[in-house]
């Protein structure tokens, strides 16, 4: 019997990741599929066969050269998979823009295509929606409400779980923690995390220290450490306070509250069960553009997911010092309305499920390729 085979798009390091995740798995309960694919080094560790890199994938901003980049290679997969490899099942994987474009010319050839890791359809342009139906046979979410979603709108969809389920580190060990980094265990800790782009942290750094003054002058029996992101060079920020740069998971995990940046921080931060806040401030032309598309009115995934406000958000000029500030107080001197809190992000958890999202995916597609 002829071996079955399968293309993988990807365009960025975490999509390569997880798409080798799929590959490990699925090679494991058929060895014979063969895999080819545009990725990096994790495929590649894998033996996928790469048709390419990543080099004309990224970019930041949409340029003239980027878009000539994904022009000419899209041409060049597309010419690929029709004449010479001929695949059972394309896998898209993350990366919206170049997946998107390249799925209508897959489908006009006849391609069966699935999508690991859907663009946010839910949250921003939700017009993409109608590409994802015309062009997409399965997409494979990793939210659970996305699932209901694209079912109400006829479109063939898995939750096969998130892969923070399985890629989030365990909790750190706190004492550990706490003597490693010299802090004191007799009071407990809020960790500042002001972003990882160098425009969150211009505004949002004087903002974030601004709340934790006041909080210090209320709660004497509490610390601060702030987050220095590892992508972010040394000088990035400086603070009077304490800073502690890779340890991002860590210190989500030991600490007694959290002043967050929006971002997958806040999943990371509620599958932990720490309690937080989420804030964000950009340039007004920005966030006006994202009045413009955005599709729902929350942005903490942690609220999105449960359709429910745990979460407090800070937003644009709701971003200030001592709204930040009373909050997190509330959080640590209220033990009711932290229990509430808490109660909310272990339903978070709970919705989240407990599947293991390559394994989940190398199953459905394994079943696609035996004809089942």
């Amino acid at each position: 019997m002829t071996a079955k085979k399968i293309f993988i798009i990807t365009g960025e390091t975490s999509g390569d990741k997880h798409a080798s995740g799929v590959v490990r798995e699925l090679k494991k309960i058929n060895p014979e599929v063969i895999i080819e694919g545009v990725g990096a080094d994790n495929l590649k560790n894998q033996g996928v066969k790469l048709f390419c890199d990543h080099s004309k994938m990224g970019g930041i901003g949409i340029t003239p050269k980027l878009v000539i980049d994904h022009l000419t290679l899209g041409r060049r997969i597309v010419d690929y998979l029709k004449n010479d490899f001929k695949p059972d099942i394309v896998l898209l994987v993350d990366y919206g823009t170049f997946n998107l474009a390249i799925s209508k010319f897959l489908k006009k050839e006849g391609f069966r295509v699935f999508y690991f890791i859907p663009p946010q359809v839910w949250a921003s342009r939700k017009w993409r929606i109608k590409t994802i139906k015309k062009n997409i046979d399965r997409v494979f979410t990793i939210f659970p409400f996305e699932e209901k979603m694209y079912e109400k709108e006829g479109i063939n969809s898995t939750f096969v779980g998130h892969p923070l389920n399985f890629e989030l580190p365990k909790k750190a060990d706190r004492e550990e923690f706490f003597t490693r980094h010299n802090l004191d265990k007799n009071k407990r800790l809020i960790s500042v995390f002001p972003g990882s782009r160098m425009f969150e942290i211009k505004y949002l750094l004087k903002i974030f220290t601004g709340a934790v003054k006041i909080i210090e002058k209320t709660c004497p029996d509490v610390q601060f450490v702030f987050s220095h992101a590892p992508n972010l060079p040394e000088s990035a920020f400086s603070t009077e306070y304490k800073t502690i740069k890779g340890e991002n998971q860590a210190l989500l995990s030991v600490s007694d509250a959290l002043i967050l940046a929006s971002g997958t921080v806040a999943l990371e931060a509620a599958m932990y069960g720490t309690p937080m806040i989420i804030a964000y401030r950009g340039p007004f032309l920005f966030y006006l553009i994202y009045l413009m598309v955005r599709s729902i009115k929350n942005a903490c995934l942690v609220n999105i997911i449960t359709g429910k406000d745990i979460v407090k958000e800070f937003l644009m000029y709701d971003a200030r010092s001592d709204k930040i500030a009373q909050e997190i107080i509330k959080l640590l001197n209220d033990k009711q309305y932290r229990e509430k809190h808490l109660a909310g992000l272990a339903q978070l958890r709970f919705m989240m499920g407990d599947k293991h999202c390559v394994e989940e995916v190398a199953k459905y597609i394994n079943k696609e390729l035996k004809g089942e």
